[in-house]
């Protein structure tokens, strides 16, 4: 892999990282390599990007041959949907800035080794599985994307129960009388699912996870299936239709309306990390703080 334009991303307003980018657009330069700022970020390194070239986030990668994320993984789920979009294969390294950070698994200490890897072609990267989804319309299909994490639909803050039927492979699977339902890829096992009580799921199982979020039927337990099945939501006819949304990636997402079906299934498109010198274990244990309680 040859780096010879390196893309840098912060979180917004994130006065943390304007040090620290400073410092990177100086570390790229020295080497010949250029930098790219997202136009927002641009303006949080201040005399670092003084002259330098910038990009909205959504053309960013198509001019770059890696992006460096320094936030959270709400930050870089954002940057692998446009990647997403872009058609292209452009890595992430992404950098915590956050409290917890499953996604954003690289410290700051741990950027500069890291980028001497890529730089080397000696690092390593997880090759992570995404979710396309789509929604239908009795009129035909009204919107596409493609996630990372996950596809959630959810109520609103005065709604009582929602009621969806789930249908895997074209065979009717349940109906779910919940407060929301979650449709995870193995990364994003450890996010919304992780919270709701879902099982963690190591990134490269070929598996999706269905969990119920407060289900009324406390039998109606978290479901893993095969990376290879096709999901339908569909609202059930009686259901108040403006009181369910469906989200992605925490990111974006809208009503869903009476007679709609969103459609999900592993996306065509992969996302590539750069992984930390950590093995993923390691990660967990970090982030969950497993045997410290």
């Amino acid at each position: 892999m040859t780096v010879r334009r390196v893309g840098l991303v912060a979180k917004h307003n994130l006065a943390a990282a304007s040090e620290h980018l400073a410092r990177l657009g100086a570390w790229l330069g020295a080497r010949g390599i250029e930098a790219i700022y997202s136009t927002e970020t641009a303006a949080l390194a201040r005399a670092a990007a003084e002259g330098a070239r910038t990009a909205t986030r959504e053309a960013l990668p198509c001019e770059v041959d890696l992006v460096v994320v320094l936030g959270g993984d709400g930050t870089l789920l954002a940057m692998a949907a446009r990647i997403a979009q872009s058609g292209r294969d452009v890595p992430i390294l992404g950098v915590n800035f956050g409290s917890l950070g499953f996604l954003t698994e690289i410290r700051i200490d741990e950027l500069t080794p890291s980028l001497e890897r890529v730089l080397a072609g000696t690092a390593t990267f997880d090759e992570r599985a995404m979710l396309a989804a789509t929604a239908h319309r009795p009129t035909g299909e009204v919107d596409t994307r493609v996630v990372l994490n996950d596809v959630v639909f959810t109520k609103s803050a005065l709604s009582r129960m929602i009621e969806l039927s789930v249908w895997v492979n074209g065979g009717f699977v349940t109906g779910v009388k919940a407060d929301g339902l979650i449709i995870a890829s193995a990364t994003g096992s450890t996010a919304y699912n992780l919270a709701a009580g879902g099982p963690i799921v190591h990134p490269t199982v070929d598996a999706f996870v269905l969990t119920p979020i407060a289900p009324h039927t406390l039998t109606n337990r978290p479901v893993v299936i095969p990376g290879s099945a096709d999901v339908e939501v569909r609202m059930e006819a009686d259901g108040a239709a403006a009181d369910v949304f469906v989200t992605y990636d925490g990111q974006s997402g809208y009503p869903v309306a009476r007679g709609d079906v969103i459609r999900v299934r592993k996306s065509d498109r992969t996302l590539r990390l750069v992984t930390p010198a950590r093995s993923y274990f390691e990660v967990l244990r970090e982030k969950l703080k497993w045997g410290e309680r």
